[in-house]
């Protein structure tokens, strides 16, 4: 909503299809760019990855639309162009992707060129690397436009504490602002969390998470190519290196943790954990990013309840991906298998896998939703019906304790959540004054090899950067 106007986006939808409107509009700013689609909500995708390109196909898809696409921004050309041309040449989206050259931008900037094109109440997607997300969402809040970000939001403290910061200010301008962690738009969770706050499994005991795989996206990087940029080559493999990420583990098990905390309806205080990386070399070339291949987490809520987590990124191991809930009475399927169909379910014993102790199972003649569609439903009916809506706060608490979890297994000490918030060892606190073709926040030795955490050694901060 734009302050100045002191009209809702809805009331100016609502009253652009008429000579009323016009007359009662006259001298306002309204965000259209034609008049005969005043009721679509246009789009700027800010970082082109496969997550933002699936997050505009998301959006077109919503029953909440219509949307249209009318600027791209990133570093990279070629990842641009190519998210560009599979929305384009999708008959599904081609006539709601309207992005001539000159609202292509390649450039650090370019987040802000493509906000530009927008007007207040339309809405930028935040798909870059979250080392950006600070930056980014702080120009958006200036402009006056509905977000939707994705996890996490914050790879450490100070930027987990600059997000809470911009979330009460995009609260104060009533902007309407989704966090991708779509999970908690699932159904058959919600269904879920509601049994077990009514008692279907007795008092919460215990929560366990896994995510158990082989290596996934950029989690393992091999060594720098001669003749690309340090900076670029850092943003194209991000998993690698958590400054831009914080690694694969804030990117990868945020989804486990975060619905672990919507069953117990708290976010934990404490962490402890162990990990590290037995395997250097993946299919005979050496890998060079700053990743462990493995990690064990034990959580503590202010209760005293424990989420315990594993997750793995191995070729070749066991594979598991699932979360669960154990209570006095008996245990729950919160997901299996995948985020979705999460196949929730309770059981009157603690066997998971006894078929006959199912006590309750989400629907099965019913489908459960594609969350990555229903929370882009749930944002833009949020921008249409005007109705308070904002994810941050509870994006940012899950990302923070995520992280908190991470450090506690790259330092090998017992991290709690406050002290975190307040660390004052930021990843990478120039990243808003960063320049292509310049220096990255982490550099490289003489044998090309990135500083990597050493629990026990290095207890105040996840690595040492070597001036």
């Amino acid at each position: 909503m734009s302050e100045n106007q002191g009209l809702s986006r809805r009331e100016v939808l609502k009253a652009a299809g008429g000579a009323a409107a016009a007359s009662a509009l006259a001298g306002v700013a309204v965000p259209f760019v034609h008049a005969a689609e005043s009721n679509t909500i246009q789009l700027a995708l800010v970082g082109c990855g496969g997550r933002g390109t699936g997050a505009v196909a998301n959006a077109l898809n919503s029953k909440n639309g219509p949307c249209k696409l009318v600027a791209m921004a990133d570093i990279l050309k070629d990842r641009l162009g190519s998210s560009y041309e599979n929305l384009h040449n999708d008959e599904t989206y081609t006539k709601r992707i309207e992005v001539p050259d000159d609202r292509r931008f390649i450039r650090l900037d370019g987040y802000k060129k493509a906000m530009d094109c927008l007007k207040p109440g339309d809405v930028v997607i935040l798909t870059t690397p979250p080392a950006f997300r600070w930056v980014h969402f702080t120009y958006a809040i200036e402009k006056g436009l509905n977000v939707f970000m994705e996890k996490p939001v914050a790879v450490d403290g100070p930027a987990a504490k600059k997000m809470l910061g911009l979330y009460e200010d995009s609260v104060k301008k009533n902007l309407k602002v989704g966090v991708g962690l779509m999970c908690r738009h699932s159904p058959a969770r919600a269904e879920l969390y509601q049994r077990i706050k009514d008692g279907a499994i007795g008092d919460l005991t215990l929560l366990r998470a896994y995510r158990m795989m082989g290596p996934e996206a950029s989690c393992f990087s091999p060594p720098k190519p001669k003749d690309m940029n340090e900076l670029e080559y850092q943003i194209r493999r991000f998993h690698s290196f958590l400054w831009a990420s914080g690694g694969c583990y804030s990117d990868f098990l945020i989804h486990h943790i975060d619905e672990c905390c919507w069953m117990k309806d708290a976010f934990p205080v404490m962490a402890s954990a162990t990990g590290g990386r037995h395997y250097r070399e993946l299919n005979g070339v050496p890998q060079i990013d700053q990743n462990f291949d493995h990690y064990a987490v034990e959580y503590s809520y202010k209760d005293g309840t424990k989420l315990l987590l594993q997750g793995r990124t191995m070729p070749g191991c066991n594979q598991v991906f699932a979360s669960y809930a154990m209570g006095s009475k008996g245990a729950a399927v919160i997901s299996e298998s995948s985020h979705f169909p999460a196949k929730c379910r309770t059981f009157k014993g603690f066997d998971v896998t006894n078929k006959q102790d199912v006590t309750w199972r989400y629907n099965s003649g019913k489908d459960e939703g594609n969350p990555y569609d229903i929370e882009w439903d749930d944002l833009l009916e949020a921008i249409r019906s005007d109705k308070p809506y904002n994810e941050v706060k509870r994006g940012t608490e899950a990302s923070l304790v995520t992280a908190m979890g991470r450090m506690a297994a790259h330092t090998g000490q017992v991290i709690k959540r406050d002290d975190y918030l307040n660390s004052e060892h930021p990843f990478a606190p120039d990243v808003d004054k960063l320049v292509l073709g310049g220096p990255a926040p982490v550099l490289a030795d003489k044998d090309g090899k990135y500083p990597v955490p050493q629990p026990g050694i290095v207890k105040d901060r996840e690595y040492l950067v070597k001036s």
